[in-house]
This record gives C-alpha cells, structure tokens and sequence, in this order.
C-alpha cells in the first residue's frame, strides 16, 4: 500500500488507515484479530483508535493483539484523548485530564509510546495554550512520537496550528486534523481543509464512506444487521438518508457501473485522493467488508468521473466561507 507523509513530517502512514470504533463493542477479538492482520499483510500501518472507543475497550483489545500478532514497529498507532462520558461537560481539554488518559491510553495498549496522540474534540471551557501544552508534554517525554487535533472547526484548526509554530520555546507542530470528509459531507472544504494545506497540517477523513451510505447498502431499504438497523447506530446513520443523499448515491452507482467496480471503491478513492487528505479511516465489522475496501488500492478515478461526483455532490460556498478574490 502506498504510504505518504502525515503534514509537513517525517512520519509516513500507509494512504488507508483502519478504524477501531466498534472494537470491543460490536467486533469481537477473532474478527478485530483477521482484520489487523488483513490489514498488515496489504502493507497498512495507520491504526486509529480512541480513549471512550467501546469504554476503552478497544484499546485495550488492540493492545492484546499487538506483537501476538503484528510487529508494534510495523503499525502507527494513534489514538485520542478528550471525551468524557460526562452529560455536562462532553470534552475536558484540561492538561491534567488529557495527560492521565494517555498514561491510561498506553497502559491498555500495552505500549511505552503512541505514534499519534490527537485532542478528540475542542474543549472551550480550557484555554488552548494549555491544552496544546499537554500535547507538548506528550512529545517532550516520548509518550507520543507526533501529535494532532480532532473534529477542530477551521478558526479552531487554524489558531491552534500557528500557536504550535509561532509560540516561543519547543512547541510541538500539529501533523493531522481528522474529520468527517466524503461525498456526502464536504463541510471541511469551507475552512477546515483551506486551512489544514496552508498551515501543512494533513487531513485523516473519518466516516470516509458516508456512515456507510455511500456503499449502496440503503438504495432500497434498511439491511437487516447493518448500523441503520441497530438501535444504538441508526441515529448515527438516518441523517444521510434524505433525498439529496440518495441522488449523490445513485450517481455514486452509476460511476462503479461505468468502472466495473463498485460504489464502496469510487467513493473511498475520490477522498481518498483529494486535496490535503492523506489517509481516510475505515472501519469494518469483519475482514471480508475490510477487505473489500482495501481493494481501492489499485483504482484511480479518471478526470471526468470524479468531476461529475464533485458537481453532484458539490456544497454551496458563499460569503464568507468562500474567498472574497473568487465571488
């Protein structure tokens, strides 16, 4: 698999990284176990994970089958810190807070260090330079090889990364922001990706196939077993199944048919491979589904399809979210 820089850094993750969200939860250890090793054996090294993933859960099964099963120096594992299972206060980017959920993050990983360690979300009852000092502690004492931000709005995004560059003594330069970024939801482009290119901060798309959307699996109805159906994700996965949605969907088909391929391959590629990104995220609830994103390797839209999904799918920039020289 192809591997690319992450930002303006010395550390390369392959161009696919796999997502551990349901570890632990939804994906039991023998199918969590086929898929990292699926993984590996196709050249991946970008393992995503998070601290609240399953209640930690994931991490810790992730930890369980680290070197068992896959070299630790042949993965980048990142994970997040930041979310709390709290009703009044969702995010708590205090130093203290994110600092003992690394330690706590590396004991269930069963590892001395993360390669990547991301703020899961802004915490706005923190000021920023203390939570960016705890990524700088972070890096300063080896817990973490590199750090990122994630789900950072564009001014958020764009303050924290020039804080880290222009800030006096060693700050820690932001490698990556990961967001929500596919065909169906293009929110970024307005700022966060703008920024994200200026400042060489390198962009780690999650729900990269539209929650699932964009595979084709709801073109005429809910599957049985899949997240629409289950009570804990339908919420999560009902908003992409409006009229709109289902138009960039049909378009989506109509380019796997002309490609014989399918719309899983032509909507990972098209994130894929756009500006800024450098690798989206993919969970899978068994090998096979991995599998068969992981075929996208080889496919490469041509000019003209991937113009047609843009114009589809195309969200509307108008003032200020578009630069005042284009209007």
């Amino acid at each position: 698999m192809e591997q690319r820089h992450l930002g303006r850094t010395g550390l390369r993750v392959s161009r696919i990284g796999l997502g551990t969200l349901t570890w632990g939860r939804d994906t039991d250890e023998q199918d969590a176990a086929d898929q990292l090793k699926l993984f590996w054996e196709a050249g991946g090294t970008l393992v995503d994970t998070a601290d609240v993933y399953g209640g930690g859960e994931s991490e810790y099964l992730l930890g369980q089958l680290v070197e068992r099963l896959v070299p630790r120096r042949d993965l980048v594992i990142a994970t997040k810190a930041g979310s709390v299972p709290d009703p009044y206060r969702r995010f708590d980017g205090s130093r203290g807070h994110l600092l003992g959920a690394l330690d706590a993050s590396l004991e269930r990983l069963g590892t001395d260090y993360v390669d990547l360690w991301q703020i899961h979300a802004f915490d706005t009852g923190t000021p920023l330079d203390e939570t960016l000092h705890a990524l700088d502690i972070a890096v300063s004492t080896g817990r973490a090889r590199y750090a990122g931000v994630s789900n950072y709005c564009g001014w958020q995004l764009a303050k924290a990364a020039t804080w880290q560059l222009a800030a006096p003594g060693t700050r820690t330069r932001l490698a990556s922001t990961q967001m929500e970024y596919s065909l169906l939801q293009r929110g970024v482009e307005r700022e966060v990706l703008p920024a994200a290119i200026d400042l060489e901060v390198g962009l780690l798309p999650s729900s990269p196939l539209g929650r699932g959307v964009l595979t084709g699996k709801y073109r005429h109805g809910t599957p049985s077993g899949s997240r629409g159906a289950s009570e804990q994700m339908a919420p999560f996965v009902e908003p992409y199944l409006d009229a709109a949605a289902g138009r960039i969907v049909d378009a989506v088909a109509t380019a796997a048919d002309g490609l014989a391929t399918t719309p899983l391959e032509v909507s990972l590629a098209w994130v894929r491979d756009r500006p800024g990104v450098v690798a989206p995220i993919v969970g899978a609830r068994n090998a096979r589904q991995l599998a068969d994103a992981l075929s996208v390797e080889s496919l490469s839209l041509p000019d003209e399809i991937c113009q047609a999904l843009d114009d589809v799918s195309a969200p509307v920039h108008r003032y200020p979210d578009q630069d005042w020289s284009t209007l």
